[in-house]
């Protein structure tokens, strides 16, 4: 018997177009029916130089599906690169050309020589999510685009996080990991974000080492670059969000890298400082018992439910209820990252539920003993439910209808406070 699934958190692996939108100047090629670039991108801050709105498509038919498309391909690669001022053309390819079995990757070898590079990412909404979709586009600029470097640049390193736009704050969120590690004496490496793109790319294969940044995504792109590229890779699996995470963060980051460790230390202390002032001067209104949610969920992804579960528990001192992964996180990373939710402070312990059924997480939350009303962050969707249950609710993760997010962040010491506002800016507007 066929099963609905309700509220889903993720999009088909087609929407790794929004990655390839995130590298600066580089432009998506489409290889799909009409509309999936309309239906699969968000509504907000997803225009730009490149808007979806203008990807070049095959918009593939019925005819295209008995005899191929092949040849619309061909020619819709060749009339980009004539139309389109772009540094990198990214094809990915929808459902129907694979169900077909058009030879893409054939498609795009015909344009080796051109005087921009043409790479392929083969993204069937079957194959997975976006989540996978965005690791399929970074393992094509792997494979098809870097060569191994002859040398290493002291103190580079290659950071890579969520996936952009499907992340809120994914913009500010790697600006401010590259403050970080450069006050730490390292020289960061994104290629997602304003003045990134083909220069930051090809500068990966120089780097001392890859940073990964979260629970499991992009982990088998690390391995991979280790593999061809023979770049060792540092795997962090928590999101660092506050002085807690942030300060472990940054000493794994410094010992890995061989940095002074008084220098690690020294920045470290001076971001401390400032971090606990500023909660101090706030106590009063977190020990508030009329303000204060005795219990919480997160509904989000593996990085942001781990990286805000650790954060309000170890440093606001939150009691973990059942916190929600909807990633669809696969089956072999689970075990490890169930574990991190009982790497807990104060001997608390966090049970993970992985599921991507919007229903069944809808009816475990009403089904919660939350001692009171609950703090739950998460998508759009949950605000309904939240709100029937008098709870305090804030929209973190996807999808994003409560609020609009230029450059905002949420990672490191800044956007630990950043994060504390805007849950107690929800928190006391119900005594309004």
């Amino acid at each position: 018997m066929a099963k609905l699934l309700d509220k889903q958190r993720y999009k088909c692996a087609l929407a790794a177009m929004q990655t390839v939108q995130a590298i600066d100047r580089a432009i998506p090629v489409l290889h799909s029916g009409p509309g999936c670039a309309q239906k699969l991108s968000d509504g907000t801050g997803s225009s730009g130089y490149f808007s979806p709105n203008i990807f070049p498509c095959t918009s593939i038919n019925e005819k295209d599906v008995v005899f191929g498309g092949v040849k619309k391909l061909h020619s819709t690669i060749d009339n980009a690169l004539k139309v389109i001022d772009a540094d990198m053309y990214v094809v990915l390819t929808g459902c129907i050309p694979e169900i077909v079995g058009d030879d893409t990757g054939e498609v795009v070898s015909e344009f080796a020589d051109s005087d921009k590079p043409v790479i392929y990412a083969p993204t069937a909404g079957f194959k997975g999510n976006n989540y996978k979709g965005h690791e399929q586009v970074i393992d094509a600029i792997i494979d098809q685009y870097l060569e191994k470097a002859e040398a290493r640049q002291k103190g580079l390193v290659n950071i890579w996080a969520d996936v952009p736009y499907q992340d809120l704050y994914w913009l500010g969120n790697l600006r401010e990991l590259e403050k970080l590690l450069k006050e730490i004496g390292l020289t960061p490496n994104t290629i997602f974000g304003y003045n990134r793109g083909l220069d930051n790319i090809n500068k990966i294969p120089y780097a001392e080492f890859n940073l990964v940044i979260s629970p499991w995504v992009s982990l088998k792109n690390a391995k991979k670059m280790e593999k061809k590229l023979g770049i060792p890779y540092l795997h962090y699996k928590t999101l660092p969000v506050g002085a807690f995470e942030t300060s472990k963060f940054l000493r794994e980051v410094g010992k890995y890298a061989n940095l002074d460790e008084s220098k690690v230390e020294e920045v470290i202390t001076e971001h401390e400082k400032y971090y606990y002032y500023l909660i101090e001067r706030y106590a009063d209104l977190f020990l508030e018992n009329r303000v204060i949610n005795k219990q919480f969920s997160v509904v989000a992804d593996a990085h942001y439910a781990l990286g805000i579960t650790k954060f309000l528990t170890n440093d606001l001192g939150l009691i973990p209820a059942k916190q929600f992964i909807t990633d669809d996180t696969p089956k072999e990373f689970r075990e490890s990252i169930a574990e991190e939710f009982k790497n807990l402070n104060y001997g608390l312990q966090a049970e993970a539920v992985f599921e991507t059924d919007g229903y069944k997480i809808h009816e475990a939350i009403k089904e919660h003993d939350y001692h009171g009303y609950p703090l739950v962050l998460g998508g759009y969707y949950d605000k309904e439910v939240t709100e029937k249950l008098s709870g305090n609710f804030l929209n973190i993760s996807w999808p994003v209808n409560d609020k609009v997010v230029f450059d905002d962040f949420i990672v490191g010491y800044t956007g630990g406070i950043r994060l504390i506002e805007d849950i107690y800016t929800v928190a006391v507007q119900r005594f309004n």
